[in-house]
């Protein structure tokens, strides 16, 4: 009894009649799939089914590869340019909640790409052979190493509005991340150094970094005097800056009798230092006093076991740098 009046309401609804459709064509369609539907019925007897034909889908699966390959191949499209892109391959209008739907169905979404330091062929090759060389070392060996990291913060905001399609687990791959230079407009120079078990004060001004700077007031204030309590096994670790590499640095390490370990440049991923971690704080300070004590707490306030943890984080650094090639890791 239930039947025909299924079939009547699928036929006579107008929500279900494609209005782009001649009318020839519609009612073929139309009772094609009234016809799998009562079949269906049949076959079950669920009335409690919806049972409803729905608007047509406007993209078939060639279309939904077509935008898949798009956005892989130019990682910043945006879902109004795929739009774009179709409409003019295929003459197909689709909206952008359309794109942002099928992209979405393989597992591509709109993120902010990854910013690291740029790596050539030979900064890659000097990362995989470091990593292999120290991969093996023990908790007892990195108990002797003492990390520095220097980091440049200014007021200025990084909006950071680039996005760009990619899939979960992606996100250092080498076609999601953008190059760039860490440094660059800063106002206040900032180091921290810690080592297992210890860390030092950590040390902020404005002036600008220089070798005569980096002398008097890193090594002498603070790493020269963890070299006398911890003996001749001390290893001093910087990064390659150039004013780090300066002949009265190295003159000062010699003097103070300070190893000082050999690092590979352009390698930020594989220093466990907190880095801007440190400055994270809601709201952002507006000032730079202000700033300065938010970078101050927030040292102070970091649990020892937690910088503790990022130095024994160290072998899995080597084993994400070894299984990249010595390309760009998290």
């Amino acid at each position: 009894m239930e039947s025909p009046s299924i079939i009547h309401h699928l036929w006579t609804s107008p929500s279900h009649v494609p209005d782009w459709q001649p009318t020839a064509v519609r009612k073929e369609n139309d009772m094609s799939v009234i016809s799998r539907l009562w079949q269906r019925f049949q076959d079950d007897g669920n009335v409690s089914r919806c049972y409803s034909i729905g608007r047509p889908r406007v993209t078939t699966p060639n279309y939904d590869r077509y935008l898949a390959v798009t956005a892989k191949s130019n990682r910043r499209s945006t879902a109004s340019d795929l739009s774009r892109q179709l409409s003019s391959a295929t003459r197909t209008t689709v909206s952008r909640q359309t794109v942002y739907r099928r992209l979405g169905h393989i597992g591509l979404y709109a993120r902010r790409p990854v910013r690291c330091v740029p790596l050539t062929a030979t900064h890659c090759r000097l990362r995989l052979t470091w990593s292999r060389e120290h991969a093996l070392w023990t908790p007892q060996q990195w108990y002797c190493v003492m990390f520095s990291d220097e980091s440049k913060y200014s007021l200025q905001s990084d909006s950071h509005r680039t996005l760009i399609c990619r899939a979960k687990g992606t996100r250092y791959h080498q076609e999601n991340i953008i190059e760039r230079h860490r440094y660059g407009g800063a106002e206040w120079l900032v180091w921290e150094l810690i080592i297992l078990s210890s860390r030092t004060n950590l040390h902020v001004q404005s002036v600008t970094m220089t070798g005569h700077v980096y002398g008097d007031v890193i090594l002498e204030q603070h790493v020269r005097l963890f070299r006398g309590a911890m003996g001749a096994e001390f290893l001093f670790m910087d990064e390659n800056a150039r004013p780090h590499r300066a002949n009265i640095v190295d003159e000062c390490l010699q003097s103070e009798d300070i190893t000082r370990m050999d690092w590979p440049a352009y390698s930020p991923d594989l220093n466990p230092m907190l880095g801007r971690r440190i400055a994270a704080r809601q709201p952002p300070p507006t000032y730079l006093p202000e700033f300065r004590r938010a970078l101050l707490d927030k040292w102070c306030n970091i649990p020892q076991d937690q910088i503790d943890n990022l130095i024994l984080s160290m072998p899995r650094r080597f084993k994400a740098c070894i299984a990249s090639f010595g390309r760009h890791t998290p």
